[in-house]
Parts: structure tokens; C-alpha cells; sequence
């Protein structure tokens, strides 16, 4: 792994006390904060486990930086255990932060027990993309926006889906000149998306503990053909499928989430 310039990552403890960490990576646009009410539900379904929410580079509270690499990623993540005195923790990983994780994984297999990835698997991913939100995001005026329903509305045109939406707007926030501001580092993850929608393991790559990959039946970024793809970096590696979900299984069918992680989690420790 290349040297990069570290971020130190801003963080939220979610619940529980005492117990092994849980640390959880969001996806791409999104925040710890998306953790937020799955945390304390998977603190009490995994037996108490102290639960953390990191915020990536370029995103949420966490500081922003030129590079966006999974290599940059990892490496921030890493940082992060060090300065709390981590030596291994589970791992979760959804989207984007299920990348991460993974390589996090096999580059560093003595810092992670066990690993749980959400909804994304170890291939590239050029043909989903974010293009159109991404378009869609650089399009609007913020200087003349007066409110996030305003900006929703804006871009319905090149993303249909109300949802998705909502979610682009939450990155939306008020300087304290008053006027609508970007909370993510807009620019940076635009000319990042190559890198982002990348496979970041190698041929080689492989973490031989515990791993539970959890896809929404509803979404097609796992698909039946990934699970040979899933077994040759993690021999120890199982698919289930959370019929009701989409891509979000944590937002959209938490309580089943919570339990399938809870189980898989105590079953391991």
C-alpha cells in the first residue's frame, strides 16, 4: 500500500460498554450519523458490543483531503484504531465502506475479528456508478437555493427517485453566512467516482476469519454470480439475503439487520 497523508477521522460511540468494539464504515455521501438508530440496535443485538461510527475522509465532520483512495481510506482507518488503542475489532463495512473494510481485511488481518459487509461485493462497479445523483449534485446553484426542498425538486429530473433524494440533501447544509453549502467534498468525490466504483483487492487478496456478507433482495449490487467471487477472498465467507431490503438494510429493515448481525457476531466472538 502506497504511503498517503492520513485524515484523522471524526467518530461517534453508538452504545454499549465493555465489550469488544464494533466499528461501522458508511457508503459513499453518507455519514456515521446514517448509524445512528441501527447503532444501539447493534450494541443490544451483539451482546453489548461497544459500538463506533467513523465519518470517511471528505465526508460528514471528518476533514477533507485531495486524495480519495481506498489505499487513503484504509490507511485512515487504521489511524483511527491506533489513536483509541484498538488492537482488533469486528468490522462493518456498507457500500463504499464494505470496500473499505474488505481491504481493510486482508491488508491488516490482525486488526479485524470479524468481518461484516453490507450490500456490496469485490468486483467493480462501473455500471451501477452515481452519475446522474453526482450530475445531478453539480448542477445546482447554491447560491440561489432556499431550501432543500427546493434543491429535491431541482433534481428530479435526473434522479427519479424520491428517496435518493432525500438522502443527496442531507449533505446540504447552511454556512454561517447563512447560505447552502456542500457537507461533503463535492469535487473531489466527482473526480474520485473511478476510483470508488473499483475492485480495491488484488487476486491475491484473502481473510481467512469469520465474514458475513448481507445483501437487500431488493438490490442488485450482490448478485448470485458474486458468491464465487466472495469465497476466494474469504474462505470463511457467507451470503444472506434480507428479502425486504434494498440497498440500505440497516435503514430500511433494521430490525431484521440487527438480528442477523447480533447472531452472527455472538456465534463468532
Amino acid at each position: 500500500m502506497k504511503p498517503v497523508a492520513q485524515v484523522d477521522l471524526t467518530s461517534r460511540e453508538l452504545g454499549g460498554a465493555g465489550k469488544a468494539p464494533l466499528v461501522l464504515l458508511h457508503g459513499l455521501l453518507g455519514s456515521g450519523r446514517n448509524w445512528q438508530t441501527a447503532g444501539a440496535g447493534l450494541a443490544e443485538a451483539a451482546g453489548g458490543r461497544n459500538v463506533w461510527a467513523l465519518d470517511m475522509r471528505n465526508h460528514g465532520k471528518s476533514p477533507w483531503s485531495d486524495v480519495m483512495t481506498y489505499d487513503a481510506m484504509v490507511s485512515d482507518v487504521v489511524s483511527w484504531l491506533d489513536s483509541q488503542a484498538m488492537d482488533a475489532v469486528d468490522l462493518m463495512g456498507h457500500s463504499m465502506g464494505g470496500k473499505v473494510a474488505m481491504a481493510l481485511a486482508c491488508r491488516h488481518p490482525e486488526r479485524v475479528r470479524s468481518l461484516v459487509v453490507v450490500d456490496i461485493a469485490p468486483k467493480d462497479y462501473l455500471s451501477h456508478g452515481h452519475r446522474a445523483e453526482f450530475a445531478a449534485m453539480n448542477e445546482l446553484r447554491l447560491s440561489e437555493l432556499q431550501s432543500r426542498g427546493e434543491a429535491e425538486l431541482k433534481m428530479e429530473g435526473r434522479v427519479p427517485d424520491w428517496g435518493m433524494r432525500k438522502f443527496l440533501t442531507t449533505n446540504l447544509e447552511r454556512g454561517d453566512d447563512g447560505a447552502w453549502r456542500w457537507a461533503v467534498n463535492l469535487p473531489v468525490l466527482t473526480t474520485a467516482l473511478p476510483e470508488i466504483e473499483s475492485n480495491p483487492l488484488g487476486d491475491e487478496a484473502q481473510f481467512k476469519r469469520p465474514v458475513l456478507l448481507l445483501r437487500g433482495g431488493r438490490s442488485h449490487y450482490v448478485t448470485e454470480d458474486d458468491a464465487g467471487r466472495i469465497t476466494e477472498h474469504f474462505p470463511r465467507g457467507r451470503v444472506e439475503t434480507i428479502t425486504a431490503a434494498g440497498h440500505n438494510p440497516h435503514m430500511e429493515t433494521r430490525a431484521e439487520f440487527c438480528a442477523a448481525v447480533g447472531l452472527f457476531l455472538t456465534s463468532n466472538s
